[in-house]
């Protein structure tokens, strides 16, 4: 789908392979009272990339996209958007777009109005509006729609519409703050995914406020975790999830097990009587640590215990319940020991592994991160 591209006050639009700007966010601190919502965050968003911030209530996120935004002043530190400094810009001289969670279209306004409501406020002409508007519209999935009201659409079209209204003064940014929270589960999907579409092909810097670590996971070129005000990590999804850097960022993404286990010499930890390498830090030999370890990173051989063999790895274990996921099966186990474990596995594998049946864990070769022993 093609979009064509009006003049703007900035005179030529950029094209869709340009149309991005960096934004650069150092050291930002921002006190509430006595509440710290932001302690030194830095953050540096490439040109197009999609962002988003991602973590607990209370952890900065919103704080820090309404600081881009110019809706709240930070403390100390600095903002820049395509090298200007726009830490002290007032909001509207900042070609901000951005889509709330609550829609906040006017009742009373089309959605051709509601679209072309910013370049009205910069006197653009009736005639650019319209054709502005009706170019959105195509673009969002709603055509012919021009001519109705707020209360005549959808949640999910309403939010399209507001979407539109953003990106019809042409900004350098775009920020989404929880844009989907208020649409049920099968329209959340699909909107998420014509949102990235509708980004990459405008190639617009963008950056998404979510507490929904799959929706974060499944449309961001990078995904900020926050925690406490500060960065925990910033990484691409798959490394986010693959290689946490921090315990908070591997229990707050995803699923994570924490099974006791010691360091052994060579920087690798002993884990269910196999040895496996460790990334991060490492602490010394003899420590008695929890490691961190998905569901998925765990093998489940159905039987009692040891075959007689020479490998005698492995954690005996007894099958508490078994949830079928369709593609993959969760597993909730108990060792002998006591320890509670989670494991996923592959259907086609899981089917003689009822409640009541024994088995013996074993982690896979991977590199896992270890905690102090019951650190959080």
């Amino acid at each position: 789908m093609s979009v064509s591209v009006l003049p703007t006050t900035r005179g030529t639009a950029p094209d869709a392979t340009s149309a991005g700007v960096p934004v650069q966010l150092a050291g930002l601190r921002r006190k509430f009272g006595a509440t710290t919502a932001l302690d030194g965050l830095d953050l540096d968003i490439a040109p197009g990339e999609m962002i988003a911030l991602l973590g607990p209530s209370g952890c900065g996120k919103t704080t820090a996209l309404r600081i881009i935004a110019g809706f709240e002043s930070a403390d100390s530190g600095s903002l820049t958007m395509d090298g200007e400094d726009v830490t002290h810009l007032p909001a509207h001289r900042r070609d901000i777009g951005m889509v709330f969670q609550s829609y906040s279209l006017f009742p009373n306004m089309t959605a051709a109005q509601n679209i072309g409501y910013g370049m009205r406020v910069r006197k653009a002409p009736a005639a650019e509006r319209a054709a502005r508007a009706g170019e959105l519209l195509e673009l969002v999935g709603l055509p012919g729609r021009a001519g109705d009201y707020p209360h005549q659409l959808s949640g999910g079209q309403q939010q399209r519409v507001a979407l539109a209204r953003a990106l019809a003064v042409r900004p350098r940014v775009l920020l989404l703050d929880e844009p989907l929270s208020a649409l049920d589960a099968k329209v959340r999907l699909t909107l998420r995914e014509e949102i990235r579409r509708i980004q990459l092909e405008l190639g617009i810097t963008t950056v998404f406020v979510t507490h929904d670590q799959e929706e974060a996971l499944s449309v961001a070129d990078r995904v900020a975790v926050m925690h406490g005000g500060r960065l925990e990590q910033c990484a691409a999804p798959a490394e986010l999830y693959e290689r946490p850097a921090t315990p908070f960022v591997a229990e707050f993404v995803g699923t994570m097990n924490r099974l006791p286990g010691t360091v052994r010499d060579g920087g690798v930890v002993e884990l269910f009587g196999r040895r496996l390498p460790v990334h991060g830090d490492v602490p010394a030999a003899g420590t008695e640590v929890d490691v961190l370890l998905r569901p998925e990173g765990l093998a489940v051989r159905p039987g009692a215990g040891t075959d007689g063999g020479a490998d005698t790895a492995g954690a005996p274990a007894t099958v508490r319940v078994a949830t079928f996921l369709g593609a993959t099966t969760r597993l909730q186990l108990t060792c002998d020991d006591g320890t509670g474990v989670k494991a996923d596995l592959p259907s086609w594998e899981a089917g003689g592994l009822v409640p009541g049946a024994r088995c013996v864990l074993l982690p896979h070769d991977n590199p896992v991160l270890v905690a102090a022993r019951g650190a959080r």
